[in-house]
């Protein structure tokens, strides 16, 4: 019982200090990957647009640009004194009803101190043809002063644009466009929740995104390694030349992804191009146009240059598998009559088959993860036929500047990620388990 005791404490002081030469390595982990992605869905829960100035930060609560109200307010305010000194009747009693509610919105306004201190300071800065800094300019205030200040706003763009209308200002134009100035002033909060990840999950450019992904991937990786296999067991033969014929098999994987993709680009070229000439003339398609041009096509063709790229990195992987398997077992399979399938069954197989899924896990990701190759072959065209999840999440994020729904997108491919890694590593982690089971 005592050696039981002993034997189960050494133990547990094992799996301590297990957990404590591993927790650096988790913290580490933890800082550089998992920080960037809570990063990005908070980014995801806002609607975050560089392309709009009044979405162009993250907003939690109402705020006022004093800089820009501070530039139509007055003006429109003395516009609008100008026109009841010389207006008569209905149309006096009108223009200095809409003053007095304009008034009694900027004294509402200025009734806080420090928006009151920061109104002074930009009022200053204006009049004095300077720009005021961003510290000072925008002010939050109250919800009910803001919704307050939109209603009041609308309510006399509306009444002055009815009174254009009918010719009854002097100043209209003038009027009016300050009016309209003062409507974006009031920069509203910007939180939506997870309003992206809804709009993403019923949009069905997302769902084509992840088709195309998946195809891909699935295609690709299943040719890379069978021919990464075959390539293997080739260059772990001994033969004349083996160093040279591996160093050259490594060359597509050693040129620059951009660099490759370029290069197919020009050998695809429906002209001028020698691949899409080759495969007209053999009848894999029918016209030279129709690898760059129709859906179809356009797949093949970044399969077909990913798979050219790629397979020798996989054949590299399984290539350090194979020669960890002793060649006595070969030996001795052989002297028992088994023939070269019989052992490439009985023993290549089941000893790679570890090596197979982490060259797997690799490759998988990797090719989930594509963005380069394809957005300088194809631009994931013709009509999206080639877009993947990572060129949805570029174009949204960078060409449409939508940081909010471009984040959230980036937040769907860590996820996918992660069950792809969880899958091939409960599958890794078994055959691991099992194999020390049998030793």
């Amino acid at each position: 019982m005592k050696k039981e005791k002993s034997l189960g404490n050494e133990k547990r002081s094992e799996r301590r200090l297990g957990y404590a030469l591993v927790a650096p390595a988790m913290l580490l982990i933890l800082a550089v990957a998992i920080c960037p992605v809570i990063q990005s869905f908070y980014y995801s829960l806002f609607d975050y647009r560089l392309n709009d100035p009044t979405k162009s930060s993250i907003h939690l609560n109402y705020s006022l640009d004093l800089e820009g109200y501070l530039q139509n307010y007055p003006f429109l305010d003395s516009a609008l004194k100008q026109e009841i000194s010389t207006a008569n009747g209905g149309v006096k009693e009108t223009l200095a009803n809409v003053q007095q509610q304009l008034q009694r919105i900027d004294e509402k306004i200025r009734s806080d101190e420090e928006v009151a201190k920061r109104y002074k300071q930009v009022d200053e800065a204006l009049n004095n043809f300077e720009s005021p800094s961003d510290e000072i300019k925008m002010v939050e205030i109250d919800k009910e002063v803001a919704e307050k200040f939109n209603n009041t706003i609308r309510e006399v763009a509306k009444t002055l644009g009815k009174m254009k209308e009918a010719g009854e200002l002097k100043q209209a134009d003038k009027i009016t466009g300050l009016a309209q100035g003062l409507k974006g002033t009031i920069i509203e909060p910007n939180f939506v929740g997870l309003k992206h990840y809804k709009d993403n999950f019923t949009d069905d450019r997302l769902w084509k995104a992840l088709w195309n992904t998946t195809v891909f991937t699935v295609i690709s990786v299943a040719v890379e390694l069978v021919l990464g296999l075959a390539i293997a067991l080739l260059i772990n033969k001994a033969f004349f030349g083996r160093g040279l014929v591996r160093a050259t098999i490594l060359i597509p994987w050693a040129i620059p992804t951009a660099v490759s993709a370029l290069m197919w680009k020009f050998l695809y070229d429906g002209q001028n191009g020698i691949v899409a000439k080759y495969f007209a003339d053999i009848g894999l398609i029918h016209r030279m146009g129709d690898l760059l041009t129709t859906e179809v096509g356009a797949m093949f063709a970044v399969i077909f240059a990913d798979v050219w790229k790629t397979t020798p990195y996989m054949a590299l992987l399984l290539l350090a598998g194979l020669q960890t398997i002793p060649s006595s077992l070969y030996e001795a399979a052989s002297i028992d009559g088994a023939t070269k399938w019989q052992q490439f069954i009985k023993i290549t197989l089941p000893l790679l088959k570890s090596s197979i899924l982490v060259a797997l896990l690799f490759r998988t990701l990797d090719a989930f993860r594509v963005f380069d190759l394809i957005y300088v072959l194809t631009g994931g065209g013709p009509a999206n036929s080639t877009e993947t999840i990572s060129i949805l999440a570029y174009k949204v994020m960078f060409s449409q500047t939508n940081f909010g729904e471009g984040s959230a997108l980036a937040v769907i491919v860590f996820i996918c990620v992660a069950i792809i890694s969880i899958i091939y590593i409960k599958l890794l982690g078994a055959d691991l388990l099992s194999d020390s089971a049998k030793k």
